[in-house]
């Protein structure tokens, strides 16, 4: 590994043991105080068992050392020596010989809580306070000793946590360094043979225009899209080796997201024509509104090709801030899955809507499965429409998806294409709008 990929490794490695010490804290803190709450509740069934106990004392030479007694009788008022400030409590002596029930109350005399009972027994007003200072210790004894143990389960936790999360994460930093060379070494093979490619298409064009007698219109076209498509893979190939590095990251630019969707179509027009399909597109920011279509579209059939619509030059730039290469993926990838599983007619829209800008591409095909919302942005996975026609998303819906993401977007399918109410698929992309568009 690199000093970068290592530095990476460690950094999560730490994050992952950060993480590991955190919750192993939270269960010891959950341990102790439940510890905590069963030797406290134990001791106070202790307190009132020692009470419950002495309850057939009423004399004060007859109680033990850790009872405190006061008894009323017709004799008078005796006490245990000693008696703290604080007790006998007077006002529950006054209330059990008024003829009051009896009473069970904690009382702090001196700093130091007694459990004490008030009780009439055998004609006498009879008190006994039972000292909590002990149980209190016990208690705080407890306290220090989870707190201390904490530490250490802590401490000891954090450095095998680190030994265990770096061995763990030596094999994907190896996987992923692996990954990040093969997609650097791939893309460096691609570039040269795709710039040889750029450069020869060129160089057939040039000489397509300056040829005596003039090359046929079709073949002139069909030249400047190979010059086109070869631009677009070597910006793809770019793209690719950003998306697998994270590190690296382009400036965003200025993206006016309907000329894009009116250039994909105009590219996949070709493809469209093979298949019957008529790609139309509204919303884009071009000038012109008119219809170009293709050939090969059967004798009093709809032409099938690319029909742009209300894409006048009064309207509305749909710009977006971000990456033109990936935005254009995303875009092909809308238009190449609708045109797969469009019966007849694909439409690509484009409209701003306050802070954001839509995108939606829809066809009269058989639509989306149930469900098929929670997975078809997933990699490699599918949706059957129809028992006789299944809809394949391998990595197109799932490249649009991180793509969108990437933007700060939202994607979204539904079943409301151009065929209308639950007819037709519908992929939606809302992206936030340039502040500057």
């Amino acid at each position: 590994m690199t000093s970068p990929e290592r530095r990476e490794a460690r950094s999560a490695a730490t994050r992952l043991a950060v993480q590991f010490t955190a919750v192993i804290l939270v269960l010891f803190a959950v341990l102790g105080f439940v510890v905590y709450a069963v030797v406290s509740a134990g001791q106070a069934e202790s307190a009132k068992r020692t009470l419950a106990d002495a309850s057939m004392v009423d004399s004060v030479h007859d109680a033990p050392r850790n009872l405190l007694i006061t008894v009323i009788s017709p004799q008078g008022t005796d006490s245990s020596p000693g008696m703290p400030d604080g007790l006998p409590d007077q006002a529950a002596l006054s209330r059990v010989e008024a003829g009051g029930a009896p009473e069970t109350s904690t009382i702090q005399a001196d700093g130091i809580s007694y459990l004490t009972v008030t009780d009439v027994r055998r004609g006498k007003v009879v008190q006994i306070s039972y000292s909590l200072a002990e149980q209190q210790e016990e208690l705080n004894r407890l306290v220090v000793a989870l707190v201390i143990s904490g530490i250490v389960a802590a401490v000891a936790a954090a450095f095998i946590a680190v030994f265990i999360a770096r061995r763990a994460m030596r094999p994907l930093a190896d996987a992923l360094a692996l990954q990040r060379r093969f997609v650097a070494d791939a893309s460096h093979e691609l570039r040269t043979p795709l710039t040889l490619l750029s450069t020869r298409a060129q160089l057939v064009r040039r000489r397509a225009r300056d040829a005596s007698p003039a090359v046929d219109q079709e073949v002139r076209s069909g030249i400047d899209e190979i010059v086109d498509d070869s631009k677009a893979l070597t910006e793809i190939v770019e793209d690719l080796l950003i998306a697998a590095d994270p590190r690296q990251a382009t400036e965003a630019e200025q993206v006016d997201l309907g000329a894009v969707a009116a250039a994909v179509a105009r590219a996949a027009e070709a493809r469209a024509v093979e298949r019957g399909v008529r790609i139309e597109t509204r919303g884009g920011s071009e000038a012109g509104g008119g219809s170009e279509t293709g050939g090969g579209s059967e004798a009093g059939a709809e032409p099938a090709g690319v029909a742009v619509a209300g894409g006048g030059a009064a309207s509305t730039p749909a710009v977006v801030s971000g990456a033109p290469v990936s935005l254009r993926r995303m875009v092909v990838a809308l238009v190449d899955n609708a045109v797969d599983h469009a019966a007849s007619r694909v439409l690509v829209e484009t409209r701003r809507d306050r802070g954001s800008v839509i995108l939606s591409v829809s066809d009269d095909g058989p639509g989306f499965a149930d469900g098929a919302d929670r997975r078809v942005f997933e990699r490699f996975a599918s949706s059957r429409a129809t028992d006789e026609g299944a809809r394949h998303y391998g990595l197109g819906l799932a490249l649009v998806a991180e793509v969108v993401e990437r933007h700060r977007g939202t994607v979204a399918v539904s079943n409301d294409g151009v065929g209308g109410t639950g007819a037709g698929g519908r992929v939606t992309v809302r992206l936030p709008a340039s502040p500057r568009g």
